[in-house]
């Protein structure tokens, strides 16, 4: 009767541990977040009165939000597809039968170990209106110096080229592992009917690692909507209001919510904020996914 009784216990004892850590920093969090957002939250006062949905009625005629919300959109676009695409080729190279392959496999993950406050703040000097490399080497070609941080155009620019800049060689290497798992017997057979490497490349490897690439899309979804800490970091001055800009030109949605939440004390709005972004978040994740994955089938 006791080892029958083991039995059946045993397995939600192990499990037991992962169900506790969640309750308590992933469903406890979430719930109250969403608490949170049905009042009139003050961060330091707590909780005040009883306001409904006017948080989110509120949001969703706030012209900072869909300003935050469309930079966030453009800074994801111009920042993960050249990200994920570049991943790709760069995992191919990495693939082939390079001269010290383990030494440059190793270096195209160095940016992605370097503090990202790091790489932010040394990319802010980069792009420095006066002192800048960038604007230096424009100027060589008899452009004008460009104030990157003041205008859309140029700001999200150079905040895409961070976070690409970051973030490639770990995808790449991601891919990389995927190709490697690709049986040698489909290369020799498509070499065998004639397929050159370019057309091998997209016959085979791209449909053999589709769930890897199914996988890096989805993740760099979800982290390309969360952006936060290279354009905070990008601000001028060293600022860390989370305006983003004078004119909020490269504000992010997490940006305005750590404006409203922890500049401003407003923390219901802020939890408003939290959500709406889980929505967009998964609505565009699965959007992402589902078109990723009908262009890789149909190769």
């Amino acid at each position: 009767m006791r080892g029958r009784f083991d039995r059946h216990l045993t397995p939600y004892l192990f499990v037991a541990p992962f169900f506790a850590v969640f309750a308590v920093f992933g469903a406890y969090p979430l719930l109250m977040t969403l608490w949170m957002s049905l009042h009139d939250w003050h961060l330091i006062n707590g909780a005040g009165d009883w306001t409904g949905l006017a948080n989110y009625t509120e949001l969703f005629s706030d012209p900072d939000f869909w300003n935050a919300l469309g930079n966030t959109l453009s800074l994801f676009v111009i920042s993960t597809v050249p990200q994920l695409i570049l991943a790709l080729f760069l995992a191919a190279l990495l693939n082939t039968k390079l001269r010290g392959r383990t030494f440059w496999r190793a270096g195209v993950l160095i940016p992605n170990v370097v503090s990202v406050v790091a790489v932010a703040l040394v990319f802010a000097q980069v792009f420095g209106r006066d002192f800048g490399i960038v604007n230096w080497l424009l100027g060589l070609a008899g452009v004008d110096p460009i104030d990157w941080p003041a205008d859309v155009w140029s700001s999200h620019l150079a905040i895409a080229l961070i976070v690409t800049w970051r973030w490639t060689g770990y995808n790449a290497l991601i891919y990389l592992a995927a190709m490697q798992a690709v049986p040698n017997d489909l290369y020799e057979s498509a070499r065998l009917d004639g397929a050159s490497n370019w057309r091998a490349f997209w016959t085979v490897t791209v449909p053999m690692i589709r769930p890897t690439i199914l996988f890096t899309t989805v993740v760099s979804t979800i982290g390309g909507l969360q952006l936060f800490a290279e354009p905070l970091l990008f601000e001028s001055k060293g600022a860390s209001t989370g305006t983003g800009g004078s004119d909020r030109q490269y504000q992010t949605i997490t940006m305005y919510l750590y404006e409203k939440g922890f500049t401003l004390f407003d923390a219901g709005y802020a939890a408003t904020i939290a959500w709406v972004l889980f929505l967009v978040v998964a609505l565009i994740a699965l959007v992402n996914f589902a078109l990723v994955r009908r262009a890789v089938a149909s190769r």
